[in-house]
């Protein structure tokens, strides 16, 4: 029995594939899901889902938002934003951190520039991380 796993953002279909198990991070902490899980459904904080596919291979993607659910072996990712790990763009990646510790540098409540100091972060350690 396997997972039937969905990732999608307002912008496109994202991923959709058969999983043994799915690592996210959610307020509640992080989760892995299985065949067979209770069902679920959580807030996602920004950071790695980790999809292991049937034949063992990972796929990685940063998500930055959004709620993940899990019914019947069904797991559902919405997301405001994500990527595919192979697909980061690295330097626009690295272009943003700088921005963001720019503002925060003159400016340590900019609650905008926190955020997108976030998701550089973890945009870049998504894309230095993944095989």
């Amino acid at each position: 029995m396997a997972l039937r796993v969905e990732i999608v953002s307002p912008e496109k279909h994202l991923f959709s594939a058969s999983a043994k198990m799915v690592v996210a991070r959610t307020t509640e902490g992080d989760i892995a899901f299985e065949p067979g899980h209770i069902p679920f459904a959580g807030v996602l904080l920004p950071g790695r889902v980790k999809v292991i596919l049937e034949n063992g291979s990972a796929q990685h993607m940063a998500v930055h938002s959004g709620f993940v659910e899990i019914s019947h072996n069904d797991v559902s990712i919405l997301s405001d934003v994500a990527e595919l790990a192979h697909e980061i763009d690295v330097a626009r990646a690295q272009e943003a951190l700088a921005k963001a510790q720019t503002t925060l540098a003159s400016d340590s409540q900019d609650s905008s520039a926190k955020e997108a100091l976030i998701r550089a972060q973890v945009r870049l350690n998504v894309a230095a991380e993944t095989p």
